[in-house]
């Protein structure tokens, strides 16, 4: 019998315990297997299936029941408001792009690139083998696994020049369960509560929820399609007497920004004559398209630079391993913060992405990986451009996963993003990236979901519910 077997008999069931009163006795599994000519696992499938959704329950050595449905009665929490009070800060809500989509729809908001993009096979294999290893019984370092220290002090490394800065060693690698995680640790560790924080803008919302969480002062500075402008960072350090500054080089999210190298130098230039940190996420290294991500932090040896890259998205979202290489005092005190956080990381999942990554087959994933982003990339830009007239797109991303398009100023994006999930396709509203009010009326569209070919449907949807707001 097969999976379909076993709920044709929950449906059945289901039909006669809504007719049967609170505790009635269901027949035996010997009477379910002969009236439905089923075997005793698919009946039991049914059973279970029913109990997980609260219908039945079992009774060992005397039968299975109609659960009794209790009441529901409305449930004062009132009381919690006083005893917790006002919170510090107000955390802003998960972003759209964390949103599960139904198979039926055309998902341009996702975060995350579709299963097809991914090593799945390397991922698998390398899963299998960790968990026969003796990472599977045993703590890791506070830091991480060595040799994944190496790899990623080792990857930073073959960025910078012969002749140029000091590369880092293993020792200046911290492993994180994430970059999310490790955003937190970084703006505790080097901002203090209250402190102002720089931040591109827009920029990427998960830098905004972190700051958020740790109270820090959120300061924003413009930055277009090439990123910001070095004497407007220079102001707002002036006159805030920051010393942080987070941005994303390399294929901004959302922007798709990529910094130039005489933008690079500047920066760092503004960052080490206040004394202060850039700290570099550099998110998208392996999403390159049309460049190579150049990484600020092989510039720089002094530790103004505090470098982090994560695996998540490139290797698996179920293997969140990231890591951040930082030098000095600043090192240890993001380790201090990340085991006061959660001590270390899992062991399988740092010997897992470390055996993806140094598998021969990964370099041949990612060369795949590029052409599969620019025929996705080149496929959603022209559906666009056909299908919404008034969208504008200030620069074709080089990498990354996302299009960043400026509408009308008079567009409600409330209601487009309604109106487009109506029509089954789901969007991401621009104002999520942006640390304060937003700059105009922008929407960021994801060209890594699932389904490519539904691209120019999905821009045709977009197209006619921002017509109708015309009307």
């Amino acid at each position: 019998m097969s999976i379909d077997s076993s709920s044709r008999i929950a449906e059945r069931l289901a039909e006669w315990i809504a007719q049967a009163a609170p505790g009635a006795r269901l027949p035996s599994t010997r009477a379910l297997v002969a009236e439905h000519g089923a075997s005793p696992v698919t009946v039991q499938k049914a059973l279970r299936a029913l109990a997980a959704q609260g219908l039945i329950e079992s009774r060992p050595g005397v039968g299975t029941f109609v659960r009794a449905v209790r009441t529901a009665r409305p449930v004062d929490y009132g009381w919690q408001t006083a005893a917790l009070g006002s919170p510090q800060s107000r955390i802003p809500a998960l972003s759209t792009a964390l949103r599960d989509a139904p198979n039926d729809v055309i998902a341009l908001h996702s975060g995350y690139p579709d299963r097809e993009l991914l090593p799945e096979r390397l991922v698998r294999a390398a899963l299998a083998r960790a968990a026969r290893r003796e990472a599977a019984l045993t703590r890791a370092p506070a830091a991480g696994l060595s040799e994944l220290q190496s790899w990623f002090a080792t990857e930073l490394g073959a960025s910078m020049p012969p002749a140029g800065a000091v590369p880092p060693t293993a020792g200046d690698v911290i492993v994180l369960p994430g970059s999310q995680s490790g955003l937190s640790s970084i703006f505790r560790a080097l901002v203090a509560d209250g402190r102002p924080l720089l931040l591109e803008s827009p920029t990427y919302w998960g830098a905004i929820l972190a700051a958020a969480q740790t109270g820090v002062r959120v300061v924003p500075v413009p930055s277009g399609p090439d990123g910001p402008d070095p004497d407007e960072l220079a102001r707002a350090f002036d006159e805030t007497g920051a010393r942080v500054f987070y941005a994303q080089p390399n294929y901004a999210n959302p922007t798709g920004a990529q910094w130039s190298s005489a933008l690079a130098g500047q920066v760092v230039e503004v960052v080490r004559s206040r004394g202060a940190f850039l700290v570099e996420d550099d998110w998208a290294r392996d999403f390159g398209i049309d460049t190579v991500a150049q990484p600020v932090a092989a510039r720089d040896d002094a530790g103004h630079v505090v470098y982090i890259r994560s695996l998540t998205k490139s290797v698996s979202p179920a293997l969140r391993i990231a890591a951040v290489v930082a030098r000095g005092p600043a090192r240890d005190r993001i380790l201090a913060d990340r085991g006061a956080e959660s001590m270390y990381v899992s062991p399988v999942l740092q010997a897992a992405a470390l055996d993806v990554v140094t598998q021969p087959a990964w370099r041949t994933h990612l060369r795949g990986l590029r052409e599969q982003l620019r025929a996705r990339r080149d496929l959603l830009v022209a559906s666009v451009r056909e299908q919404i007239p008034e969208a504008h797109v200030e620069r074709v991303p080089r990498g990354g996963l996302n299009l960043w398009i400026r509408l009308p100023d008079v567009t409600d994006l409330e209601r487009l993003v309604r109106d487009c999930e109506a029509a089954g396709v789901l969007i991401a509203a621009g104002t999520e990236w942006f640390p304060a009010e937003s700059a105009g009326a922008y929407i960021r569209l994801s060209y890594a979901g699932p389904d490519p070919g539904a691209y120019p449907r999905g821009a045709a949807a977009i197209g006619e519910a921002l017509a109708r707001q015309s009307t």
